[in-house]
């Protein structure tokens, strides 16, 4: 039982330093916002199926039996920073 109970500790673990990294991922964006915005527009098509994919994530760890919040919180800033990014890109 203890090496079931460290083996779901050290998941835990990493599903939290794994959400971390996602949202700074996502956050890096902003830059690209920020020249979109100044009229230096960037190619479209990546924040666009990165908004389509965390939506797709964010509803899976919505809807399983127990609510996956790592991957929910990870994808989360992905849908509104990929629509963002994907609209102010055109």
């Amino acid at each position: 039982m203890e090496n079931e109970e460290k083996r779901e500790k050290i998941i835990g673990h990493i599903g939290r330093i794994a959400s971390v990294l996602s949202v700074m991922m996502y956050v890096s964006y902003i830059p690209q916002i920020m020249d979109n915005l100044a009229g230096s527009k960037g190619n479209p098509i990546q924040p666009l199926v990165a908004m389509v994919n965390c939506i797709i994530w964010t509803i899976y760890g919505t809807f399983k039996k127990e609510k996956d919040w790592p991957i929910i919180i990870a994808n989360v800033p992905g849908i509104f920073l990929g629509a963002i990014t994907f609209f102010t890109s055109l």
